[in-house]
């Protein structure tokens, strides 16, 4: 009466500790193992166009920057960002400056350069980048960091960039 017990309950921890890998689909898996495959390939991308970027010698830019990520309207944009000598001066939005603190990881195009280093340095679960295809700066960012956790996930737009004198 025992082994039939001790069987089933075997049988039940065994399942019990199989559940994560279980529970994702195969699409998830596949992803997943496509991303990690797929780092180089991003690594790549971005070196080519960090160094595209980097020998245009463009210091002086301006950009409209979007957030599209889970929190306050005030951190998501769109803003207008504009760069002197490499550094930011204004970033503005319909006119009016707005708190510096909510762009400052995003505020010049070698900060976006960062926010993909990170993302390809932390294996983020997905990661997508569109690049102009002659200056090289990033024009969307889309990094979902873990595929588990909700509204971590950012979306960032940059477009209508500027060089200025």
């Amino acid at each position: 009466m025992r082994l039939p017990i001790i069987i089933s309950a075997t049988l039940l921890l065994s399942l019990g500790l199989n559940l994560p890998a279980m529970s994702q689909t195969p699409a998830e898996r596949t992803q997943y193992q496509t991303n990690n495959n797929s780092n180089f390939r991003l690594l790549r991308r971005l070196n080519f166009n960090r160094g595209l970027w980097n020998q245009k010698n463009i210091y002086n830019y301006r950009y409209t920057f979007s957030n599209s990520c889970f929190c306050i309207g005030e951190a998501r944009g769109p803003v207008v960002i504009e760069v002197r000598n490499g550094q930011t001066t204004s970033i503005t939005l319909d006119g009016k400056p707005v708190n510096p603190q909510f762009f400052e990881k995003y505020n010049t195009i070698p900060k976006l350069f960062n926010v993909i280093q990170d993302a390809i340095n932390r294996k983020a679960y997905s990661l997508n980048v569109q690049y102009d295809p002659k200056l090289g700066y990033p024009t969307q960012i889309n990094v979902d960091y873990n595929s588990q956790i909700a509204d971590e996930e950012i979306f960032l737009t940059i477009e209508k960039f500027q060089i200025i004198k």
